[in-house]
C-alpha cells in the first residue's frame, strides 16, 4: 500500500494521467540507490555495532505505497546508510512470492499478503506494521450504474486483485451484508487490468485501494458504494524475509530502513500538500488525485502488539472459512516484535 488500508493494504503500479492510460508494470524493474548522512556515515546500523555499509537491501515497493518516493520527497532517503535496490510490484502477492525466492528482502504490502504467504508456508514474517484510514479502501461502481447497496452486488461482476487487501475488504463487506463470494463472480485483475475493465464495463464494481479510488472518483465520477470503515482491517505492514532476518548484517539494515520509513511516514502526515506532489510525479497522477489519496491514506505507523496479530489472525480464519486459502495458520509465528523501537514511542 502498502504500501498499503487498508493498508492499502496490497497496493500497486499506478495508472499514468488520464482514466484509461495505465503505465507499464514492472514486475521487478530494480534501481540502486545508496547514501550516508553524516550522523551515520560510519554505516553502522543504530541497532549496534553492525556495520552495514557494504549492506544491499532489496526492497519491494509499489507506487501506490510509495516507499521509495516517500523516503525521497521528505529527504530521508539520504539517511539510508546501507545501499537499497528498489523493485516495483504491481501489488502485495507477487512481492511476497519474489520475497520468497529470495530476490526481496522487505517490502510494504497490505493486511492479506502475509496471510496467503504464510498460508502457502513462504519464509516470511512481518516485521512492521502502519495503521490508516477507512477512506483509503472502496467498493466503486461506475457513475451510471444502478447499484446503490451491498445486496445488489448478488450475481455481478466485482473486480479484485487475489489475496490483497482489496481481497479482505471485499470479504467482510460481502459477509456484513449476507453474501458469501460464491453469490458473486470474482474477476480475480491485477489493479492495471481492473482499471481497464472497470473502465470498459467488463465488471460491476471494483473494490481497490488510494490512490485509484481517488482516481476512479475525480478522473472517472465513479460512486463509492462504501469505503473501509468498519470494514477490513486498518493494518498494513512491512514485511520482511526469514532469509534477511537471520542476516546479522541485513537484520541491522532492516532496523535503520523501518526507523526512517516510519519517519517518513509521520512527515507525510503533516505535509500533505509536499508529498502529494512527490508522490504524484512517481504515479503520474494529477494533483487533484493526488491530494485528496494523500489525505485520504495518511498512514500511522505503531507498534506490532497482541492486538495487532489479533487482527492479522481473524483474516486467517474468514479466509479459511470462505475457502480461500488451503490451511489455517498461526501468524504470530510470521510476526517479530524485534523493530518495535523503530517506531516513534514504541518498544521491544
Amino acid at each position: 500500500m502498502i504500501t498499503s488500508a487498508r493498508a492499502r493494504r496490497g497496493r500497486v503500479l499506478l495508472a499514468a494521467a488520464g482514466t484509461a492510460a495505465v503505465l507499464a508494470v514492472a514486475a521487478c524493474s530494480s534501481s540502486s540507490s545508496s547514501s550516508a548522512s553524516s550522523s551515520s556515515a560510519s554505516g553502522k546500523a543504530s541497532a549496534g555495532a553492525v556495520n552495514v555499509s557494504s549492506v544491499t537491501l532489496n526492497i519491494g515497493d509499489q507506487k501506490g505505497t510509495g516507499a521509495e518516493a516517500l523516503l525521497q520527497a521528505s529527504g530521508l532517503i539520504k539517511k539510508l546508510p546501507f545501499k537499497a535496490s528498489w523493485s516495483d510490484f504491481t501489488s502485495g502477492p507477487p512481492m511476497l512470492q519474489a520475497m520468497g525466492s529470495g530476490s526481496v528482502d522487505i517490502g510494504g504490502v497490505g493486511d492479506a499478503p502475509p496471510v496467503f504467504a504464510a498460508s502457502g508456508n513462504e519464509p516470511i514474517a512481518i516485521a512492521g506494521a502502519r495503521i490508516s484510514p477507512g477512506a483509503a479502501a472502496a467498493i466503486v461502481v461506475p457513475k451510471n450504474s444502478p447499484i446503490t447497496s451491498i445486496s445488489q452486488l448478488k450475481g455481478k461482476k466485482i473486480a479484485v486483485a487475489q489475496g490483497s487487501s482489496a481481497d479482505y475488504h471485499l470479504l467482510t463487506v460481502l459477509n456484513k451484508a449476507g453474501l458469501t463470494t460464491k453469490q458473486v463472480t470474482l474477476e480475480y485483475l491485477q489493479p492495471a487490468d481492473a482499471l481497464a475493465a472497470f473502465n470498459s464495463g467488463h465488471v460491476d464494481a471494483w473494490d481497490i485501494w488510494s490512490p485509484y479510488v481517488e482516481q476512479v472518483t475525480i478522473q472517472d465520477h465513479a460512486r463509492i458504494l462504501v469505503n473501509g470503515d468498519g470494514y477490513g482491517s486498518p493494518y498494513s505492514f512491512e514485511v520482511a524475509s526469514k532469509a534477511a532476518l537471520d542476516n546479522p548484517a541485513k537484520a541491522a539494515a532492516i532496523k535503520d530502513y523501518l526507523t526512517l520509513l516510519n519517519q517518513a511516514y509521520d512527515w507525510s502526515g503533516t505535509h500533505i500538500g509536499t508529498w502529494a506532489t512527490l508522490w504524484g510525479d512517481a504515479t503520474g497522477l494529477p494533483s487533484t488525485v493526488m491530494t485528496q489519496a494523500s489525505k485520504d491514506d495518511i498512514n500511522k505507523p505503531v507498534a506490532i502488539t497482541s492486538g495487532v496479530i489479533s487482527a492479522e489472525q481473524q483474516l486467517v480464519t474468514a479466509f479459511y472459512k470462505a475457502g480461500l486459502i488451503p490451511n489455517s495458520v498461526n501468524m504470530a509465528k510470521y510476526t517479530v516484535t524485534t523493530y518495535n523501537d523503530a517506531v516513534p514511542g514504541g518498544s521491544s
